[in-house]
């Protein structure tokens, strides 16, 4: 871990300091004045550069107040903590606007001081988290259907400052979708802050929302700048809103129709500036007919509304997922990614997922540290997972070697040998072409899914239905094949009966890649 850095031209400061937190397993670095601290900044490496800055205020040879100035504009992330007398506490107020992590009263309470700076330290460690996995790995993974469309959504949201809300069950990644808005848009320099309206007692809710004045309420010895504030210039996630208190509604509302706010026990409004992504489980429609949401705050959050598919809904990306996480897991842990094979893939693949992506990722790593060896069995999937059975109704469909359930709901399943040609001509597939698929519960076909799904498209007025059923069938019968053939596409192409030429300009044309 990198060293806390103390700047104080008190010896006896920095004495204690250092022994409490060598205590606590922190290491530290030690400076008389802001001088100095900026000197070994100039020279520092990303290793061992500051964790946390803990500086003075009053010092020989310079101000805290500017050294926080000048070690933001290098470092915007890093968090500092002001120590100050009690009659320096303006001063340290003020500091705030400068980005202050906190401030430290002198003298201070030893135990409280490492609280804190171990509180900084962990505030530290979680940005370098988020923004190294913001870099070094995909933001979001799928090639089904329904994530496509959510690629293209971010796609055409990118360069749009609107609202918006992000639908979807829990685990399913809504999170990632806020920071993938984020990261494509003008504002991808500014802060990302997410907060979980859940997760916060009501009592607190409103002061980590718009902050507060000090003495405003017991304990508040301190102003505090709010998620609105953090996030000025860049955006704020608000999950789960749906769980946000009635009261907070208002405010909220306030906020979004002109930017302006109050601290808690402020009488001096902040603007920010700020662009909200909430995100919500639960149908918000019906809430604001229950009288549990303002209505007229629903409308001002829905302005574009994108629906996140829950992984039972996208049951084909189950393969790439659990092999990125497995690779993942391997990593943070230090050890050998394992692999997994056809059979427990194929187990996974039934795994109903109440928990979504996020319960995926958790088995990942559970594996990764519990299967006894480097090749994962069925036989090492965890108990809840072993016990799944293909729930009725699924279409069973040749995948990775294996059967795997497909959902009704997408009914344009086709023999693997049937040419693409075929729909293009005009001609009828008909069932003696090539060996059918298993017949569905309840005695139907693909056919009669596919009859099923033309009239219901037929009957809303459509004047594209042939070329919708058409990607619709060239995707999924391709995206079939390459699962068939582990990627393989020249063997994909082979085994459909089609060029190469032609497999690879569909895979461009349907955005496959």
């Amino acid at each position: 871990m990198k060293p806390i850095w103390i700047v104080d031209d008190d010896q006896s400061i920095r004495f204690v300091l250092e022994k409490a937190l060598l205590r606590e397993g922190l290491p530290t670095r030690s400076f008389t004045n802001p001088r100095e601290v900026l000197n070994a900044l100039e020279n520092a490496t990303e290793e061992d550069g500051p964790q946390v800055l803990v500086s003075d205020i009053r010092m020989p040879g310079g101000s805290g107040l500017d050294l926080l100035e000048k070690v933001k504009e290098k470092l915007p992330g890093l968090p500092v903590i002001i120590m100050t007398a009690f009659s320096d506490l303006d001063s340290a107020v003020s500091a705030f606007q400068g980005g202050a992590f906190e401030y430290l009263p002198k003298p201070f309470d030893l135990p409280k001081a490492v609280e804190l700076i171990r509180r900084a330290v962990e505030e530290s460690q979680r940005e370098e988290v988020d923004e190294e996995r913001m870099a070094a790995t995909p933001e979001m993974l799928g090639q089904a259907p329904a994530m496509q469309d959510v690629f293209r959504a971010i796609g055409r949201l990118s360069q749009s400052m609107v609202t918006v809300m992000i639908t979807g069950e829990s685990g399913s990644g809504k999170e990632l979708v806020a920071r993938a808005l984020h990261k494509h848009s003008p504002r991808a320099n500014g802060p990302f802050v997410a907060i979980n309206t859940a997760a916060i007692p009501k009592d607190l809710l409103e002061s980590e929302l718009f902050g507060h004045e000090r003495g405003a309420f017991t304990g508040a010895q301190t102003m505090r700048r709010g998620r609105f504030e953090q996030a000025d210039g860049g955006t704020l996630f608000l999950d789960e809103i749906g769980d946000m208190p009635f009261d907070l509604q208002t405010r909220l509302l306030r906020v979004l129709s002109d930017g302006n706010f109050y601290r808690v026990g402020g009488h001096n409004a902040v603007k920010t500036n700020v662009r909200v992504i909430a995100a919500t489980h639960q149908d918000l429609e019906q809430r604001v007919k229950e009288g549990g949401f303002r209505e007229d705050l629903f409308h001002r959050l829905n302005v574009i509304r994108l629906r996140l598919p829950a992984l039972r809904e996208r049951r084909e990306d189950v393969f790439m997922l659990t092999r990125h996480f497995l690779q993942q897991s391997a990593k943070q842990l230090g050890v050998e990614p394992k692999r997994i094979s056809d059979a427990a893939l194929q187990q996974l693949s039934i795994f109903g997922f109440p928990g979504n992506v996020r319960q995926l990722e958790n088995i990942c790593h559970w594996l990764t540290v519990m299967a006894p060896a480097l090749v994962i069995e069925a036989k090492d999937l965890p108990p809840e997972v072993l016990g799944a059975v293909p729930e009725p109704g699924k279409t069973p469909v040749l995948i990775e070697g294996g059967l795997t359930p497909r959902p009704q709901a997408l009914p344009v399943e086709v023999p693997r040998t049937a040419p693409t040609d075929q729909l293009h001509s005009g001609s009828a597939i008909a069932p003696t072409q090539a060996p059918a698929l298993p017949v569905m519960e309840g005695g139907s076909t693909w056919e009669n899914g596919l009859e099923a799904e033309a009239m219901a498209l037929l009957a809303t007025g459509r004047s594209d239905v042939w070329d919708v059923l058409t990607r619709r069938f060239e995707s999924r019968l391709i995206q079939t094949a390459l699962l068939n053939t582990r990627g393989r596409r020249i063997e994909a192409a082979q085994k459909l009966g089609i060029g190469r030429n032609t497999i690879t300009r569909k895979i461009q044309e349907l955005h496959l890649e």
